[in-house]
């Protein structure tokens, strides 16, 4: 399996988490009415090339509807937009958007991360007991704000293939991040900070905890997919190593871009 497969396979079982699913003859919809403002819950996932454009018309008269219908802006998620540009045109002609989103995909080496001890820094497995403080740290602008992340937190938490981490400063709520397991690969997946926290090196301490769960949950291998250039030598500082890019395109018709959120 290359690596676009393995990285399109374990979105799904991200997806799943929070959405539900309905598998068509070009790929997939994920739809949630209770959350029509998560993106990732709600749009259509075309994997395989389009090349044909009544088959391109075809699937746009399937989508828009299955979504209008339902409250839902209409959108899609196309993973190699290389060779989508006949789909992504057509979808333009009907009055849609479209960002290209590079996605690099790192892969953790297998030395844990070196960070420096730091008085007043504690991580803790998310309970009932600390969800809502992880929940105010997850509810940032960047995730959608509460009203978004409110509802796929819950699924999440509530889903075993998820594993929440909240770290303390203090013991105030300042960060987290969760661990995804898609089969044998493991992923790092919605790391947030509090912006009153933000610039003091607390990235480094979740991600070597992740790395030490990683460890001792095992895998083939622990996965990140950073959202940005920026993001991404971070990681590379804590051991990560970029082993190639997604060329992700979003296509949308209503609501704000991706770009436009972060």
């Amino acid at each position: 399996m290359n690596l676009l497969s393995i990285v399109e396979q374990s979105d799904l079982a991200y997806k799943q988490a929070f959405s539900e699913r309905e598998v068509r003859e070009w790929g997939s919809v994920f739809w949630n009415e209770a959350n029509p403002n998560h993106y990732d819950a709600n749009h259509a996932h075309v994997a395989i090339p389009i090349v044909d454009t009544r088959q391109a018309s075809a699937i746009i008269e399937e989508v828009v509807p299955f979504f209008e219908e339902k409250g839902i802006y209409p959108r899609f998620y196309l993973y190699d937009q290389e060779k989508q540009q006949l789909l992504i045109r057509e979808l333009e002609s009907q009055g849609f958007r479209s960002e290209l989103l590079p996605s690099p995909i790192q892969i953790w080496r297998g030395e844990l991360a070196a960070v420096q001890e730091a008085h007043g820094i504690e991580i803790e497995p998310v309970t009932k007991a600390n969800y809502e403080d992880c929940l105010r740290v997850e509810s940032v602008p960047e995730f959608g704000g509460k009203e978004v992340r409110e509802k796929a937190f819950a699924k999440e938490f509530a889903h075993p293939s998820f594993r929440h981490f909240l770290l303390r400063v203090e013991g105030e709520p300042a960060s987290s991040l969760c661990l995804l397991q898609a089969g044998d690969i493991m992923r790092i997946e919605n790391v947030a900070t509090l912006p009153a926290f933000r610039g003091k090196g607390l990235i480094g301490h979740l991600i070597r905890h992740a790395q030490e769960q990683f460890v001792r949950f095992g895998g083939a291998q622990l996965w990140v997919c950073p959202i940005n250039e920026r993001v991404e030598k971070v990681y590379s500082r804590y051991g990560f190593e970029t082993v190639g890019v997604i060329p992700f395109a979003h296509v949308f018709r209503g609501g704000k871009g991706v770009l436009e959120i972060r």
